[in-house]
């Protein structure tokens, strides 16, 4: 037999062969991270007002660290200036600092200069310490004036879930709210200068994540909503 010849009955052989052979099973990884599976994604932002509280803030801290969770901080400036090593530590491990204004006042009470005046100190406060950036305002109790409103060149971030922990300072009462309240998309208020808020808050992270949720800031939250925040404008939640 020509040597030509044996080669090509030895090819065929291999080829019959190899056909009876079942190739392994392929899996497509992008498969388990389908657009649609990432929309069903529950996601929700703590945020905390009246920081940083020397007592409270940095128990928070380590809690969230822990939990690997971001949260998002509107910080008043009369406390800033007190602990700024706390409010670096927020921005440092990933967290959102926003404006709570400098001296908490009811700012739909004041003039609008003062009212523009208090944000700015507590802006240019931010600024210095954290860098410069957008720094999102909360105003004191939520209370702003349509023309103080207005002015801003910021996003206004409001609430959707209000666990009135400045009122009850009970645990229970506020993991109550936040367990009966909370959905995908929601904005929940605490206030990081109360223990209990503080236990009530990583006890409520615990929970929902194992309810499927993931934490975010309040940036993070639009974003991942497809929201492009404007300035003067307010967000309450992003559904």
């Amino acid at each position: 037999m020509k040597r030509g010849t044996c080669l090509l009955l030895t090819a065929l052989l291999l080829i019959t062969a190899c056909a009876g052979a079942q190739l392994p099973e392929t899996h497509d990884a992008a498969a388990a991270d389908s657009p649609a599976e990432v929309e069903n994604i529950k996601y929700v932002a703590l945020t905390f007002d009246d920081g940083p509280s020397p007592r409270c803030t940095p128990r928070l801290l380590d809690g969230l660290k822990e939990r690997n969770v971001h949260a998002t901080f509107f910080v008043v400036g009369c406390q800033v200036v007190k602990d700024p090593d706390i409010v670096e530590r927020m921005a440092a491990e990933g967290h959102q600092v926003g404006n709570h204004s400098y001296d908490h006042k009811e700012l739909d009470k004041l003039s609008a200069w003062e009212a523009a005046e208090d944000m700015r100190k507590n802006d240019a406060l931010l600024q210095e310490l954290l860098g410069e950036g957008d720094y999102w305002v909360r105003p004191p109790y939520g209370l702003l004036s349509e023309e103080e409103r207005q002015a801003l060149t910021v996003p206004v971030i409001g609430w959707s879930v209000d666990t009135e922990d400045w009122k009850s300072k009970d645990a229970g009462k506020i993991l109550d709210i936040i367990y009966r309240d909370t959905g995908d998309g929601d904005i929940i208020l605490l206030h990081d200068r109360y223990l209990n808020s503080v236990s009530a808050a990583l006890q409520a992270v615990d929970h929902l994540q194992q309810q499927g949720y993931q934490f975010v800031t309040v940036a993070e939250l639009l974003a991942l909503r497809g929201i492009q925040p404007e300035g003067g404008e307010i967000y309450r939640q992003a559904k």
